[in-house]
């Protein structure tokens, strides 16, 4: 079993307190995130970000697994996650997350739309959000 670990810390109340966030690897050092920056647009990271950055990345690593088994070479990904947070009864819940994706390779078309199609499913980030996943696609 693999285990990964990030940190936050907080301070004060919610809309005029602030927290850090950190990773284990160090790839995110104390970095601010407070009320602000999560539904104000202020300058900082938010949770939604990190999640969508989670999203793109591990979908991007499924999708050349799944690109290679399929037989694609000269393999090239771009994937933009957009996640959506909403107020609804009961609280925000994130609702959706919008992979934009490009592809790059030589292979079958079909073939590169289902990897990308299983990709979507499979990769472990998809598999754990409880949301909806949308998927642009285009090859070229």
């Amino acid at each position: 079993m693999i285990k990964k670990s990030a940190s936050a810390r907080w301070e004060g109340p919610i809309k005029e307190g602030k927290g850090t966030i950190s990773t284990e690897s160090g790839a995110l050092a104390d970095q601010p995130y407070g009320f602000g920056m999560r539904f104000e647009g202020m300058p900082g990271t938010n949770p939604e970000e990190l999640i969508g950055a989670a999203h793109a990345g591990c979908f991007s690593m499924a999708l050349s697994k799944e690109l290679a088994e399929a037989g694609v070479e000269n393999i090239g990904i771009d994937t933009k996650a957009v996640i959506s947070l909403e107020k609804q009864e009961g609280g925000f819940t994130i609702t959706r997350s919008q992979l934009t994706v490009h592809i790059t390779g030589s292979g079958d078309e079909g073939a590169i739309r289902a990897a990308a199609d299983a990709a979507k499913a499979g990769c472990p980030v998809s598999r754990v959000l409880n949301c909806e996943i949308g998927m642009d696609l285009t090859i070229g």
